[in-house]
């Protein structure tokens, strides 16, 4: 294996040189070693494929963890959410920070701080497993049900992010536990039940903010939360994290992604025109506004530009989302009729879902195209 080391170039990319990227990108993917296996090599350069032509500008963003999201000056704050709040207070802050930020964290909510633990240890446990037993599971065929890989735009970006993903579906049908890599065959299916639990919590908040009676009885009617997939990152040290990214500026699909990490910091939310940091909290669950959730809502709620930066430190950066989308492909997207009028008509033209996934897979991750696509 040593030899894909020195196979792999470490100089900047010349941008005549499409061919030779896309022959180095294959015999990266082909070495089954992920970035994890480039810093295991001892790599104090990194490829020429992962350097970016506008790589995110690390001195401009806003470290802030405070428990409010009041505007104090010019630095724009995350809201933190107190889940042991009053139900009325609850739902106020819920509704503002979806419709201003479209992010949030949640604390002393209804899952245990074990089984947050629970699975990112997991998820770190596969991700250091030995080289050997991780490529078993390397492939970008989804039909396992459980997948290992290093970006799943590798072969579409104009730049890969220095990250390794372990991607499993969850629901209409759980992976098989025998493509499941060991650490994780009980642990995520325990996590999947946590997850589908705080999210009909937080999507009953949500819609009792917009005025919609039974609109939690609704999005299950139309299978709103039955296709769930998780997608767990490792972020491993990168030699040089101001020329790449961990992850590039995109907003998620379907209606809602619920994320934990680990206190490694590297989460970034745009909010206007500033990158904020998204701290770490000991036990908090972050909720971010899906594209479908935005159109549902008719614009009542946004879902916003995340990215991710590179990894600068020792310690890896690990974190798990799970999407929560609807499961039949046929399904009609567009606004919920009662949140439109004659003063407010539908902001979006309706779409099947499998439009909408087709084209989310077909490019690279970029900004937030496909929901202005939609747009009436």
């Amino acid at each position: 294996m040593a030899a894909i080391t020195t196979a792999i170039p470490n100089h900047q990319p010349d941008p005549n040189s499409q061919i030779s990227r896309q022959e180095e990108v294959k015999k990266f993917d082909e070495s089954k070693i992920g970035v994890k296996g480039l810093v295991d090599r001892g790599v104090t350069s990194i490829p020429a494929f992962f350097v970016h032509p506008n790589p995110p500008d690390r001195s401009s963003h806003h470290s802030n963890p405070t428990p409010d999201f009041a505007d104090s000056g010019p630095t724009p704050k995350i809201p933190l959410i107190d889940f042991s709040s009053p139900r009325s207070t609850i739902v106020d802050q819920v509704r503002e920070a979806a419709s201003k930020f479209g992010f949030f964290q949640i604390i002393n909510h209804s899952v245990p701080p074990s089984s947050i633990k629970k699975i990112l240890t997991a998820i770190k446990e596969f991700f250091e497993l030995p080289e050997s037993v991780k490529m078993e599971y390397y492939s970008r065929e989804f039909t396992k049900g459980a997948v290992y890989s290093t970006n799943f735009d590798l072969y579409q970006s104009k730049a890969a992010s220095w990250r390794d993903t372990l991607q499993m579906g969850l629901s209409p049908n759980m992976a098989d536990p025998e493509n499941v890599p060991p650490p994780c065959r009980e642990t995520v299916p325990e996590w999947d039940k946590e997850v589908v639990k705080i999210s009909e919590e937080v999507l009953d908040i949500l819609f009792e903010g917009l005025g919609l009676e039974d609109g939690l009885n609704k999005l299950k009617e139309m299978t709103c939360l039955d296709g769930r997939v998780m997608a767990a990152h490792y972020y491993p040290y990168c030699p040089q994290p101001e020329l790449t990214a961990g992850l590039t500026s995109h907003t998620d699909p379907g209606l809602l992604t619920v994320l934990v990490q680990n206190q490694v910091p590297g989460l970034q939310v745009k909010v206007g025109d500033k990158w904020v940091d998204l701290e770490p909290v000991e036990g908090g669950i972050i909720i971010n506004i899906g594209d479908n959730l935005q159109i549902m809502s008719n614009d009542e709620y946004i879902s916003v530009e995340h990215r991710v930066l590179a990894n600068p430190l020792r310690e890896s950066r690990v974190s798990a989302a799970v999407f929560l989308k609807p499961s039949r492909r046929d399904l009609l997207c567009g606004p919920f009729p009662e949140l439109t009028s004659a003063e407010k008509p539908a902001r979006f033209r309706q779409f099947t879902l499998a439009d909408y996934m087709t084209r989310f897979f077909s490019k690279e991750l970029d900004g937030k195209t496909l929901v202005n696509y939609y747009r009436a």
